[in-house]
């Protein structure tokens, strides 16, 4: 039977996360210590698995211990880091009919790349349940099995633009929150989403926004000016390049690839990235801006 057809495991749902939401009540005492814990959105299909990926690389070539937790319920995440799709909590605990008592580290975590810990939280079935009870179940299971102890870095990798309470579940363990997105007003425009929701959640968590990276694009010139006027940053930029589109076909982190000049490029500017975050950036508050004015600043030439 799974916990989400038992109604005590059914989370408890309170709108104590902000002025009219509905969050996932996790533990409290459940809490990710000790590492630099790292939230990543933005729109669908912006390259989101990919940067992770690259970036939780870029971690380990400081020398980092890195965990990267995928939150979607496709469990692609870490296919780079780990050349296949790996089975999720959530179907490893189906396997043992939820006793998470019978579980071993081996039986959840895979490691990847350079030593990159992986996990993919996976999600309920569609149309049921919540997919902050995954990650909250996810993250009690790696605390009990202590091996967030050892690790430097956390990243969550988190599903789409999705800004409803349960996607959103990753922001009560983040320290910093980034997103990426493009030179191109449907990702901006879902940017602006992120940012609103992050700046809800900072009211009662410690997260907050760190900064964008600007994926998949020639230029910058339009991502700038949003977060010019809204008072954000830009930490990275990584031009749309086939060797990105490659790595992924081949299974591989860019640290993978033949090393030629666009390579190395992109590699050096993830691993500046990692430097960046791993000093502590800056905790930007920025203003998200109204439909109608998004539309006046990037619709109209």
């Amino acid at each position: 039977m799974s916990p989400l057809d038992n109604k005590s495991n059914i989370p408890n749902l309170k709108g104590e996360d902000g002025e009219g939401s509905l969050q996932v009540k996790l533990d409290p005492s459940v809490k990710i210590e000790g590492a630099k814990v790292f939230a990543v959105y933005g729109k669908g299909g912006i390259g989101k698995s990919t940067t992770s990926s690259n970036l939780s690389a870029a971690f380990t070539k400081l020398g980092k211990k890195v965990l990267q937790i995928g939150c979607d319920p496709k469990h692609d995440s870490t296919f780079t880091l780990t050349g296949r799709l790996v089975p999720t909590v959530i179907d490893t605990l189906k396997e043992v009919d939820f006793h998470a008592e019978e579980l071993r580290p081996e039986d959840f975590v895979y490691e990847g790349y350079n030593g990159v810990k992986c996990v993919e939280a996976g999600g309920p079935p569609a149309g049921t349940g919540c997919g902050g009870y995954v990650v909250g179940q996810t993250v009690k299971l790696l605390k009990q099995h202590h091996l967030l102890e050892e690790t430097d870095v956390v990243l969550f990798d988190v599903l789409g633009d999705v800004v409803c309470g349960g996607f959103a579940a990753p922001l009560q363990h983040a320290d910093r929150a980034l997103v990426v997105t493009a030179n191109d007003f449907d990702s901006i425009y879902a940017m602006n989403r992120i940012i609103a929701a992050v700046q809800a959640k900072s009211k009662n968590y410690a997260v907050r926004l760190a900064g964008c990276i600007a994926n998949r694009s020639r230029e910058t010139d339009e991502v700038d000016k949003y977060c010019k006027v809204v008072g954000f940053n830009r930490l990275a930029h990584l031009p749309d390049l086939d060797a990105i589109r490659r790595s992924r076909l081949k299974k591989k982190t860019l640290f993978e690839m033949d090393p030629d000049e666009d390579v190395i490029s992109v590699q050096k500017e993830y691993v500046r990235l990692a430097e960046t975050l791993w000093n502590g950036t800056e905790p930007f508050a920025p203003i998200p801006m109204e439909d109608r004015d998004i539309f006046e600043l990037l619709g109209f030439d």
